[in-house]
């Protein structure tokens, strides 16, 4: 039975080009060190630009511009069975952007704790390696950006409702 209250856990990421390479991070995860782009979760109040943009500057210290909208996934990651039954697992709906960044860390700008360091690599490079990806969307997420995947930024609306009456 599903929780009456149940929603996906809503995450931005942003793919950075330079010259052939692809900016991510190298972080802790339960599972050891893995490569993801620069991602996180969408908080209270903020639009998805602004969240993929703030998660960006945390993640690498760098500012990141986005010009366009990559993609939306959708995945859903099962939970162990435990002693007490099934577990529903977690279903995550990603927004993924592609834009620039300065290429300078900001000075004085510490990366997100989970965060080891930044890397740049190549999508050949980035292949090679599918065990050390965070999720199978780090590489998907790139084969769309080089295949040409934009949507315009106005793609996604973003509407303030006020209170309910």
């Amino acid at each position: 039975m599903k929780p009456e209250n149940w929603a996906p856990h809503v995450t931005v990421a942003a793919v950075v080009e330079r010259d052939g390479r692809f900016l991510l991070v190298e972080e802790h995860t339960a599972a050891g060190l893995r490569l993801n782009q620069p991602a996180g979760h969408l908080e209270v109040g903020e639009t998805l630009t602004q969240a993929v943009i703030r998660e960006a500057l945390e993640e690498t210290a760098q500012t990141f511009e986005p010009t366009a909208l990559v993609g939306v996934y959708m995945t859903h990651f099962s939970r162990p069975e435990t002693v007490d039954g099934p577990q529903d697992g977690v279903t995550y709906l990603r927004f993924t952007y592609c834009g620039t960044t300065d290429h300078r860390p900001a000075e004085g700008r510490a990366l997100d704790a989970d965060i080891v360091r930044t890397v740049w690599m190549s999508a050949d490079e980035l292949r090679a390696c599918p065990e050390r990806h965070r999720t199978p969307l780090v590489m998907q997420c790139v084969d769309d950006y080089l295949a040409g995947r934009r949507f315009p930024l106005d793609f996604v609306q973003t509407h303030s409702v006020g209170p309910s009456r």
